[in-house]
């Protein structure tokens, strides 16, 4: 997609045709795999406009994101509401990409944090806020469980293949030309233990749709309540993989003992079954380091990129020093 905030604004504009509008000029709020718009409705109230990264999921797999954030909303999740457009299509194409773009309600709230960045403490239970967390990730995925998938729903699989095959999801980890050779020979090494571990418990765990990226970002708090946005990456996985998420960004805090017993603890409030998998966090911890790996190793032009490279493969080997399983 061409990055230039002019011709992305163009795009925004005639996207927004399809929604019958009032006449404005969009504003690009973010910019990442997805450019995301803020617009204004009919009658005045913000909502988010997307316009889709080119060739990163097909339009099977945008529809059937649209399709699963619905039934989630329907299920009074608190997640981004697909506002259909003037044909009832909650995905539309246009341009010579095609490109394609959707309107999703706006999620009122401030981000929980940033990565990198100390979390925000002043006036804050955070306690409460991870445990919070946890009970929506657990009805999340309860929502899910009983979610009837359309014909033709495509996502992609954070299983054992998108995690550690051959092709995964997120790129080789262990064949990044950026990395020296003693890393690259050490991730090799590693991936094959982990294969074998993750194979030997695999039939054991919790598996299903999840949202795959409950990241500080993308968790909105609001008077103490959390809802969760970007779903640009949800698929089937393994539903520790959601709480390994959450909880990677969250170890430098110096209460993360705490914080990961709350985000625990308010899970298994809603799904009591999942304690008994718990004790296999830490691979999957690993897991998620291993995944930010394969993503910056797919992505050489970031700027910051050798430095993003060092950090990632730091903290793999600082987890796997803990022990992963």
């Amino acid at each position: 997609m061409d990055g230039t905030a002019e011709t992305l604004t163009a795009r925004a504009m005639a996207a927004i045709a399809h929604w019958h509008l009032p006449e404005q000029v969009p504003e690009l709020i973010k910019y990442r795999e997805n450019a995301v718009f803020q617009v204004r409705l009919a009658w005045g109230e913000r909502a988010a406009l997307r316009l889709h990264r080119p060739a990163y999921h097909s339009r099977a797999a945008l529809a059937s994101e649209l399709a699963f954030m619905a039934h989630l909303r329907d299920r009074g999740l608190a997640v981004p509401q697909p506002i259909p457009a003037a044909n009832g299509a909650l995905l539309v194409a246009f341009g010579e990409g095609p490109f394609h773009a959707d309107l999703i309600g706006w999620v009122e709230g401030e981000p929980l944090g940033e990565t990198g960045v100390p979390l925000a403490r002043a006036g804050r239970d955070l306690s409460a806020i991870f445990r919070a967390v946890g009970r929506e990730t657990a009805l999340l995925h309860g929502a899910a469980d009983a979610f009837r998938r359309p014909g033709g729903f495509e996502r992609p699989a954070w299983d054992a293949a998108g995690l550690l095959g051959e092709t995964p999801f997120w790129g080789r980890f262990w064949d990044c030309a950026a990395l020296p050779p003693e890393d690259r020979a050490y991730l090799t090494a590693l991936r094959a233990a982990l294969t074998a571990q993750l194979a030997e418990i695999a039939p054991g765990l919790d598996h299903g749709l999840i949202h795959a990226d409950i990241v500080r970002e993308n968790i909105f708090v609001r008077k103490g309540r959390v809802a969760f946005i970007d779903f640009d990456d949800c698929g089937f996985g393994f539903r520790l993989f959601d709480l390994a998420t959450t909880l990677l960004r969250n170890r430098r805090e110096p209460d993360y003992p705490a914080l990961c017993d709350a985000l625990l603890d308010g899970y298994a409030a809603v799904r009591p079954q999942a304690r008994a998998a718990f004790p296999h966090l830490p691979l999957f911890l690993l897991l998620r380091a291993l995944t930010y790996i394969g993503w910056a190793a797919a992505r050489p032009d970031l700027p910051d990129n050798a430095a993003r490279l060092r950090r990632y493969v730091a903290e793999v080997r600082a987890l796997a020093g803990e022990g992963a399983g």
